[in-house]
């Protein structure tokens, strides 16, 4: 038997290869390239109106494909279009580090909604996380404006805003299913 068809020797190079540094995002980096996002997504992504997401503490993964789509135009933003057009999957990569290492905010709901949101959130749970702070390709929902969200809610519904199981899951929801769930969400 040869050393590379010895299981010790391969787990041995599996480790050492596993181990090796890959290039990280550059968080500095993209904090000089966020000077561009701020004007509506406030200082370090804590937006403070409705009309623009809280990108701050969101997933790194999830940014960076909501940069992509919005820069290949398969999610319709002109401004965002625009924004994106010139970045480099390098700065897309270093905004989403910078953005996602910032800490989380609460945008705040109304409590009385909250409440009623409480009862129905189980099923956005599975996707976004056990405290909606998103998982890898799902959004952060804690702490975002409910407004923003339920405007998303909404854009899921008419199809104005594409992704299959989104829509699948907001077909049989109300315009107030809308408001409790999103109210609960900036409550977190």
């Amino acid at each position: 038997m040869n050393s590379l068809q010895n299981p010790l020797t391969l787990s041995f190079l599996l480790a050492v290869f596993l181990a090796l540094p890959v290039s990280a995002a550059d968080i500095s980096a993209g904090e000089k390239k966020a000077e561009n996002c701020v004007g509506c997504h406030g200082e370090k992504g804590n937006s403070r109106s409705a009309q623009w997401p809280i990108l701050a503490a969101q997933q790194s993964i999830y940014l960076a494909n909501q940069l992509k789509a919005f820069k290949a135009g398969d999610r319709i933003n002109l401004m965002m279009q625009s924004m994106t057009a010139n970045l480099s999957n390098e700065d897309i990569a270093n905004l989403a580090a910078y953005f996602s290492s910032q800490k989380p905010v609460k945008a705040g709901g109304d409590p009385a909604l909250a409440k009623s949101g409480e009862a129905k959130v189980n099923m956005c749970l599975g996707c976004h996380g056990s405290t909606a702070a998103g998982n890898g390709q799902f959004p952060r929902l804690a702490g975002q404006h409910p407004d923003y969200l339920v405007q998303q809610l909404k854009a899921f519904k008419d199809g104005s805003r594409k992704s299959g199981p989104m829509q699948g899951i907001v077909a049989n929801l109300s315009e107030d299913d809308f408001k409790t769930l999103a109210a609960y969400f900036g409550s977190l």
